[in-house]
């Protein structure tokens, strides 16, 4: 997985009146906790837009005051009305302990559905992936060049060695969608069977009465 260190300064203050000041400053108050004790810092809101404003996860280098800890981004607080950040929580990471973040999903080639008139589904652009820092990807990439209109890839047909996925087995990640062009088309075919039929029905009357009328 990708990491990102960020420089940031540890705060003594945690009261409403300290939070308030720091906003006023543009810096965002923080929490990281998962450690031996949870430690309380801030940044400026300027050096966390590469983290935040991108759909790439990454373990993130903290360094607090010249002291370094590994942490993922566990949630994180925007103002209603400008969007400004709030506030982050973040959860401190060690090798030999399992981690939960959302990965992000990257679909590779052009679906035979979506070629033959179908409209893509793409339900699941993160998926929730439990595993070792090591073991974490940067992205679950899946090929769909073989995905048919009407079928569909789940949660089961996917996997990351080392990692387990966090959602149900028969959880819809892609797939293809009959479009309503492509229903006609099936109309028309089907349109054309019946005819085809019909005439077929006319010309086996005909042989039959055939003996009747020697």
């Amino acid at each position: 997985m990708k990491s990102l260190a960020i420089s940031v300064k540890s705060r003594e203050n945690v009261g409403k009146s300290s939070t308030r000041a720091l906003r006023n400053q543009g810096n965002v108050p923080c929490v990281l906790y998962g450690g031996e004790k949870q430690v309380c810092f801030y940044a400026h809101e300027n050096d966390f837009r590469k983290l935040v404003y991108t759909p790439d996860v990454f373990i993130i280098e903290l360094n607090i005051d010249g002291e370094v800890k590994r942490a993922v981004m566990q949630d994180i607080q925007f103002h209603p009305v400008t969007d400004k950040i709030l506030h982050i929580d973040f959860l401190e990471v060690f090798e030999n302990k399992p981690v939960t973040v959302s990965i992000p999903v990257i679909l590779n080639g052009l679906a035979i559905g979506v070629r033959n008139g179908g409209n893509l589904m793409f339900r699941r652009r993160k998926i929730i992936t439990r595993g070792l820092p090591a073991n974490l990807p940067d992205a679950i990439e899946i090929n769909i060049e073989d995905v048919k209109i009407g079928q569909f890839i789940y949660i089961k047909d996917i996997s990351v060695d080392g990692c387990e996925f966090l959602a149900p087995d028969n959880s819809v990640v892609v797939g293809v969608k009959t479009s309503r062009g492509a229903i006609e088309d099936e109309e028309e075919v089907e349109e054309d069977s019946d005819s085809t039929t019909e005439g077929g029905d006319t010309t086996e009357e005909a042989t039959t009465e055939a003996p009747a009328t020697e």
